[in-house]
């Protein structure tokens, strides 16, 4: 069995109760005026090799929204995106120079509402290793590969809490090297381990 094809079958089990999905974070603004969340795709690109990796960025420190953080390739879709695959492929190509014909994609992982106001569609996907990826210097400042079994192993998804708007916010953390991979992009990862169920 390929990887792709391994990937494909664990997302289209059927997913049992427990241990249960998240929805998205509480949402006290949401961004869209009328408090539609506003639909966005990312791009999850796992490296066929034999350990296989999960392609990840971090955002440079100058951008108005998450400045610095982890994230997958991904961002909003446009009007003149087909879908959401389609924003998946435009954005991680505009944003790593990943090249769509290079792409083999796999399927559609759990949709993950944001806090602010996006619901995001992540789109799983097998790319070839080792490919030259280049970020785009206005919103990527690097480019950086984890192990999938790795982030996908419920023992490195630590239960962190901030006090945020004169609350606690609970929110999942994952330490990788020196890389801190949390908020969204972790509790889409932590979807993904309880869908997927990955194993080495």
């Amino acid at each position: 069995m390929t990887l792709a094809e391994r990937l494909r079958a664990a997302l289209d089990a059927e997913h049992d109760e427990a241990p249960e999905l998240i929805v998205g974070d509480v949402l006290d603004e949401p961004a869209a005026a009328d408090g539609v969340p506003m639909p966005a795709a990312v791009l999850v690109a796992v490296t066929n090799r034999p350990r296989p990796g999960l392609i990840l960025t971090q955002r440079t420190d100058t951008l108005r929204r998450h400045a610095g953080q982890v994230a997958f390739p991904g961002g909003r879709i446009d009007p003149e995106d087909a879908d959401a695959t389609a924003a998946a492929l435009r954005e991680a190509h505009e944003e790593i120079g990943l090249e769509p014909d290079a792409v083999e994609l796999v399927g559609l992982a759990d949709r993950y509402r944001t806090v602010t106001g996006f619901e995001v569609q992540p789109i799983v996907a097998v790319i070839p290793p080792d490919l030259v990826l280049t970020p785009q210097p206005g919103e990527v400042a690097a480019i950086f590969e984890a192990p999938l079994d790795y982030v996908l192993d419920p023992a490195n998804q630590l239960q962190s809490s901030v006090e945020w708007q004169g609350r606690d916010r609970h929110f999942y953390e994952i330490l990788w090297q020196d890389f801190r991979i949390w908020g969204a992009t972790a509790a889409m990862l932590v979807n993904l381990s309880r869908r997927l169920k990955w194993t080495p």
